[in-house]
C-alpha cells in the first residue's frame, strides 16, 4: 500500500465520522453547548472542515473551497473570510451556527473531494516537500497531511462525545 492510498483512507474515515456525527440532528442539537465554554458540534465539523481546506489548499498552492464554492455565502457567518477557527473565545464559537446537517456535510464534502483529487496525484517524494519554513524543522506535505488527519480526527471524536452528552441529556 503507498504512503496516498494510507492518507486517502484516513481523510476518507474523517468523512465517515462526520457523517456519523451529524445524522438525524437538528439545528437545536447541532449548536447545543454543553456548557458554556463548550464547543458546539456545529463549530466542530465547521472548524475541522476549514483547518482541512485552508492547510490542503495552502499546501497544494489551490484555492480554498470555502471560497470558490461560495460556501462562505452559504454559511453566512460574521467571520472574516479566512477564519478558520484557531484561537476562537467563547463568544466566537457561539457565532457559527448552522440551520442543518446538510450544512456541514456538504462543505465537508467538498473539501473531501478536493482533499482526495490532490492526494490521487501525489507521489512519495512529493510527501518530503517542504511547506511551512516557519517552523523548526520546517514543515514537508507528508508532515502537514497527518498534523490534518490527527486535528481532523480529534475534533470529529469530540463532536461525538458533545452528541452523547446531548443524548444523555435528553434521556
Amino acid at each position: 500500500m503507498h504512503a496516498k492510498d494510507i492518507l486517502s483512507d484516513g481523510f476518507s474515515r474523517i468523512q465517515e465520522e462526520v457523517r456519523a456525527v451529524v445524522d438525524g440532528l437538528g439545528s437545536d442539537a447541532l449548536n447545543a453547548r454543553p456548557t458554556a465554554d463548550t464547543n458546539s458540534i456545529a463549530w466542530l465539523v465547521w472548524h475541522l472542515a476549514r483547518v482541512q481546506d485552508d492547510h490542503v489548499a495552502d499546501a497544494f498552492g489551490l484555492d480554498q473551497v470555502w471560497l470558490t464554492q461560495d460556501w462562505e455565502k452559504r454559511f453566512g457567518l460574521d467571520l472574516p473570510r479566512g477564519d478558520i477557527g484557531y484561537g476562537h473565545s467563547s463568544a466566537k464559537v457561539a457565532e457559527v451556527r448552522v440551520d442543518s446537517g446538510d450544512l456541514l456535510t456538504g462543505y465537508y464534502d467538498a473539501v473531501h473531494t478536493q482533499s482526495l483529487g490532490v492526494l490521487r496525484e501525489l507521489a512519495a517524494k512529493d510527501l518530503e516537500r517542504v511547506v511551512d519554513e516557519r517552523w523548526d524543522p520546517p514543515v514537508t506535505l507528508g508532515v502537514r497531511l497527518v498534523s490534518v488527519l490527527s486535528d481532523d480526527l480529534q475534533h470529529v471524536g469530540q463532536a461525538a462525545y458533545v452528541r452523547g452528552l446531548l443524548q444523555s441529556a435528553a434521556s
